[in-house]
């Protein structure tokens, strides 16, 4: 199909309109404007078709031949858009899913084990989940709602709710647990998510003599996790993510000092848009599983 460029659809409504009434006053009423307005349209169109369209009868405008072809298609068209209109407002809205973005470990370890959860609660409840260590893929205004490590206090046009306290524990296998327990003779296993957290740790325990920087480097939390349930050392673990492992054996606490951290994992969104309806029923129930206040 040849295309071409249509005229002003204002001007194409307003010549359909006068050629169905017979006249341009009749036209003006259903177009809610002036007969003025109706007559300029019409001029236009025709100076842009070059002919006439009406020629004037006496009993008002009659069309010619042109017009009359004109006409006729405008009257099948317009129809069949304004049928098209209604057909498709009478279908459902469509659904968008919500976008989360969330901190891949804390996914993994707390979110994942309890989606069914939400599925039951929210079977309606689409959500796009995206994963990302990096704090700044984790912005607010990328997604409908992050979950992120950050200090949990108000920040302009930011809402944040606490969801789960960071406190780090060291863990092991059961084989390596003691007692005795021996720090001079661990292998420390850390993170390059989290490189700061055993000096952080050791110093607030107050253990000296323990080299915070040694031992073997994994590139994510969960491989570190990986290799202390193998036996390879001692690892950190952000003591709610690891429940599991612990409850079932495969980790063991061997020295009970707990750290916490000023930052917790937190749900973020933006201000304005806390009262949207499905955003709201995920924060409820996310905050219920958390069991933070809503």
């Amino acid at each position: 199909m040849v295309s071409r460029r249509l005229p002003s659809l204002t001007a194409l409504r307003a010549f359909e309109a006068t050629a169905r009434h017979g006249g341009m006053r009749r036209a003006a009423a259903e177009l809610h404007v002036t007969p003025g307005a109706v007559s300029r349209q019409v001029r236009l169109l025709e100076e842009e078709l070059g002919r006439p369209l009406f020629i004037r009868g006496a009993r008002g405008l009659d069309a010619t031949p042109a017009g009359a072809v004109l006409a006729a298609a405008l009257h099948e068209a317009l129809g069949r858009i304004a049928t098209g209109l209604d057909d498709a407002l009478a279908l459902p809205p469509a659904r968008r899913p919500l976008t989360i973005g969330a901190y891949a470990h804390f996914a993994s370890r707390w979110l994942i084990p309890r989606w069914g959860r939400l599925r039951a609660a929210h079977p309606d409840l689409d959500i796009a989940l995206t994963t990302s260590a990096d704090p700044q893929a984790l912005r607010p205004s990328r997604f409908d709602a992050v979950i992120a490590v950050a200090d949990p206090r108000p920040r302009p046009g930011l809402l944040c709710w606490p969801l789960v306290p960071i406190e780090t524990v060291p863990v092991c296998a059961p084989a390596l647990a003691g007692p005795p327990f021996d720090w001079s003779r661990q292998h420390l296993l850390h993170s390059r998510q989290r490189p700061r957290d055993w000096a952080r740790w050791l110093a607030a325990a107050g253990i000296a003599g323990v080299d915070s920087e040694g031992g073997s480097h994994f590139e994510s939390v969960a491989l570190a996790l990986d290799a202390a349930a193998g036996g390879l050392g001692v690892a950190l673990a952000i003591r709610a993510l690891v429940a599991p492992d612990l409850e079932s054996g495969r980790l063991v606490v061997p020295a009970p000092f707990i750290r916490r951290s000023r930052r917790c994992f937190v749900l973020q969104q933006e201000a304005e848009r806390a009262a949207e309806p499905g955003l709201a029923r995920f924060r409820d129930w996310l905050l219920a599983e958390a069991g933070a206040p809503g």
